[in-house]
């Protein structure tokens, strides 16, 4: 299903290249080099080396680690997170309401004051590829 996708998405020459790279570790004599080559880049990256690879052509972070844990092989764009609720003080108590522009007279003071968005950096952080260049 993913070579499909490769090939549908115009990808043919990088998953080319990235089968020249990936096959001459197959050889007998490398393959115990190979073998712990991956099984040190899991605890260090949190994915082997064909998972770099892929993650690298492909621009997701992309892990054997994420199928043992019983999610996708790669991971998919996070969506944004949810507005918050406005919050305001009342006689007691505190109401909240997802959209402070019902109320009438305009809004009023928010208990806690604080960013009511994800600044410029944290989104870019948040929609980032991997690696993280």
């Amino acid at each position: 299903m993913f070579i499909i996708r490769v090939f549908q998405s115009g990808m043919r020459v990088r998953f080319a290249l990235l089968l020249s790279l990936v096959l001459p570790a197959c050889t007998p004599q490398d393959r115990l080099a190979a073998a712990a080559l991956n099984v040190g880049s899991v605890p260090v990256f949190g994915r082997s080396i064909p998972d770099v690879a892929v993650s690298l052509v492909s621009g997701k972070d992309c892990s054997v680690v994420r199928l043992e844990q019983g999610k996708s092989y790669c991971r998919e764009a996070e969506p944004p997170p949810p507005r918050p609720p406005f919050c305001t003080r009342s006689l007691g108590t505190v109401d909240c309401w997802s959209n402070p522009e019902m109320l009438s007279g305009g809004p009023p003071r928010e208990v806690a004051d604080g960013p009511r968005a994800l600044t410029p950096a944290q989104e870019a952080y948040r929609t980032r590829h991997w690696p993280n260049f």
